[in-house]
């Protein structure tokens, strides 16, 4: 049986990474090292040459060189795919601990792909391996809801925009000339790739410009607002149409999420907080000025707009490539052709509609649509609040306190202390009055949340808590009675009980603090083996840039010191560094923000920064490096003039696999 599925797994594979006509039922059953396929991702373009058999002449795939970021790419999904496989031989062997670990293992390396390469969630190859990972992963777990599917009208709009599939494109069409622009700062170039997506918006299917275009009432007056202020500019809240169609609770099957589409790390550099209880990039206002400051952060990097917007949409080595590969000039029509689908349909697609957004009556739309702007009053609020009945003291719907918090993900307010709720206009006094009438044991609840462990049921869980399992249904939407490892769960605690938990928590972590106190009073444990660094704040920082100087999470600043995303000039805060790595980061304070953001600079542009400092030797007489930010062994190996396979034999490694903080042996002194 596990020979039967040893060939399975590989004929699987085989039908990924093979092309018709080169592999027969023998090939299937061979060794196969997927780091030497012959393929390129992304761009793959199989060159074909002539080649005289048995059956007469016949094309075969020329085998093609891997630069250095095809082979991290595709090192990576090779050892994603034996991870899978080593999950599906443990089931083989009757090992569900095993299976577990590879599971868990294939999926989590499976988001890191994702994470670091955000433009592989259009390459069919990446696509057909995540798909199998998740299909493992529910079967393994018995999970039959569904959490991954596309949100938003968007994603179908964009299949369709960035297939090959021509055959709506009109060969005559005539759209308006020399329109009054205004003098935009973003370069609105009219050539044959944005009339394709001009001719989609207007001939093939205005309805989706036209819905487009009246969301914008409610929401572009507050986008321009923060764009202005941000120093970023306003015709550039277009490109919220192609990432989102403005709406707000859009999620992509790859976790992009909101109006502006962040996926978690690049939220978290800019202060979006997202945990189990709430996820602000779905919070117009706050994904809306984030997504400004990452467009001028861009900006500054590339010195180029329209590069900007391409870096908003694909990962820094992504775009680096594309460059090199047309020559090393720094212009995103020059690189067009080597980027991938998805990319080279940004740009286009983001004048188009910019085009039609400036000058609607022009290309057939109305020159002004019915709405309201987006508007509301705040009111703060316990912790731990339902929502229900907070929407009853507004006078509105669940549904509609919904819609003005879209962040909220669950049943209730988040708990830790206050929470800003927003409602409607002209509500805040009949709110405040009905507030006041709430019982004050309705106000908060004591909880805690429980990660669930193998062999784990609902009943041992209400046990282990003193509490009920019709209480872990109530304080749980949609919980299903099949849970699995892994899953988290609210339990509802005994009145004075104090495992509770903080609303700035990760989702990862695990502590006890009282709820009942403010947020500012919860405190964190350092990590282990680190130390405390103080850092004082200079004009220009914020609290993203500073986590990105020192590797940490935005949420991790903010809970260490107590404090929200507001910092003030001359500000100390107090950072955790590891302890191997304090002499490094020590230096951080003394740079000039130049300096600063220099370093950030290179990074972003996929550029390794091996810093002098990071390189020591050890009690063995070894070489050593210390992994930064966006390393990747095969660039190490290449940077050390060192053999990639010697490096892996050095440090023991197998696969790609390393983690900023790690030591490397790079050679013997």
């Amino acid at each position: 049986m596990l020979k039967l599925l040893q060939k399975a797994a590989i004929a699987l594979i085989c039908c990924f990474f093979l092309s018709p006509g080169t592999s027969s039922a023998q090939d299937t059953t061979a060794t196969i090292d997927l780091k030497e396929m012959p393929l390129r991702l992304l761009d793959y373009q199989s060159p074909m040459q002539s080649v005289k058999g048995m059956d007469g002449l016949r094309e075969q795939p020329v085998m093609q060189e891997l630069d250095n970021f095809q082979k991290d790419i595709m090192s990576r999904i090779s050892d994603i795919y034996r991870i899978h496989i080593n999950a599906m031989e443990a089931q083989v062997n009757n090992d569900p601990l095993e299976a577990e670990t590879n599971i868990n293992d294939a999926l989590a390396a499976t988001h890191g792909l994702l994470d670091d390469y955000p433009e592989i969630s259009g390459d069919r190859r990446f696509t057909e391996l995540y798909r199998s990972i998740i299909a493992e992963y529910r079967q393994f777990y018995g999970i039959t809801e569904t959490g991954n599917e596309p949100q938003g009208e968007i994603f179908a709009i964009q299949e369709e925009l960035f297939s090959e599939d021509e055959s709506w494109m009109v060969e005559e069409y005539d759209f308006p000339e020399d329109l009054n622009f205004n003098k935009t700062a973003v370069p609105l170039v009219q050539n044959d790739k944005v009339n394709r997506h001009l001719v989609y918006y207007t001939l093939r299917r205005p309805e989706v410009m036209e819905t487009w275009l009246q969301r914008a009432v409610k929401y572009q007056p507050m986008m321009r607002k923060i764009f202005r202020e941000e120093g970023t500019p306003e015709e550039l809240t277009y490109l919220a149409f192609i990432e989102s169609g403005l709406n707000p609770n859009a999620r992509s099957w790859a976790a992009a999420v909101g109006m502006w589409q962040f996926i978690r790390a690049t939220g978290s550099v800019y202060g979006l907080e997202v945990n189990w209880w709430v996820d602000e990039r779905r919070d117009p206002e706050k994904a809306t000025r984030a997504a400004a400051r990452h467009l001028k952060d861009l900006y500054n990097i590339w010195g180029d707009w329209h590069l900007a917007m391409a870096g908003y949409n694909i990962s820094p080595r992504g775009l680096k490539r594309a460059i090199n590969r047309a020559g090393g000039v720094e212009d995103y029509w020059a690189a067009y052709p080597y980027l991938p689908r998805e990319t080279r349909g940004y740009v286009p697609g983001f004048i188009a509609t910019t085009m039609i957004g400036m000058n609607p009556e022009e290309f057939g739309f109305q020159n002004e649509y019915e709405g309201e702007p987006y508007s509301y009053e705040v009111v703060e609020v316990e912790g731990l609040m339902e929502l229900e009945g907070l929407a009853n003291a507004a006078g509105i719907s669940t549904n509609e306190l919904k819609e003005y918090n879209p962040e909220l993900l669950r049943w209730a307010t988040p708990p830790g202390g206050k929470y800003p709720l927003k409602i409607p206009v002209h509500k805040k006094q009949e709110f405040l009055a009905n507030y006041e009438d709430i019982p004050k044991e309705n106000r908060s609840q004591n909880i805690t949340m429980h990660t669930v462990k193998s062999g784990e049921s609902l009943g041992v869980i209400a046990r282990k808590y003193g509490t009920t399992v019709a209480g872990l249904y109530g304080s749980n939407e949609n919980l299903s009675s099949m849970i699995y490892p892994g899953q988290k769960i609210v339990v509802p605690l005994p009145r004075g009980s104090a495992s509770q938990i903080s609303a700035n928590q990760p989702t990862n972590q695990q502590r006890s603090v009282n709820t009942s106190r403010s947020s500012s009073s919860n405190t964190v444990s350092p990590p282990a083996n680190s130390t405390s660094l103080s850092y004082k704040v200079k004009t220009g920082d914020t609290i993203g840039h500073i986590a990105e100087w020192y590797d940490v999470r935005a949420w991790n600043i903010r809970t260490w010191n107590g404090i929200g995303n507001t910092i003030r000039v001359g500000q100390t805060l107090s950072v955790y560094v590891p302890n191997t790595r304090r002499s490094h980061y020590e230096k951080v304070n003394e740079l000039s923000y130049a300096e600063k953001q220099e370093i950030e600079r290179k990074q972003r542009r996929g550029e390794n920064i091996f810093i002098a400092s990071a390189t020591t030797s050890d009690g063995d007489n070894y070489t050593t490096y210390t992994v930064q930010q966006n390393d990747t062994l095969s660039e190490i190996a290449e940077s050390f003039g060192i053999g990639l396979s010697e490096l892996r034999r050095l440090n023991n490694i197998n696969g790609n696999r390393i983690y900023v903080g790690q030591t490397l042996r790079i050679s013997a002194n």
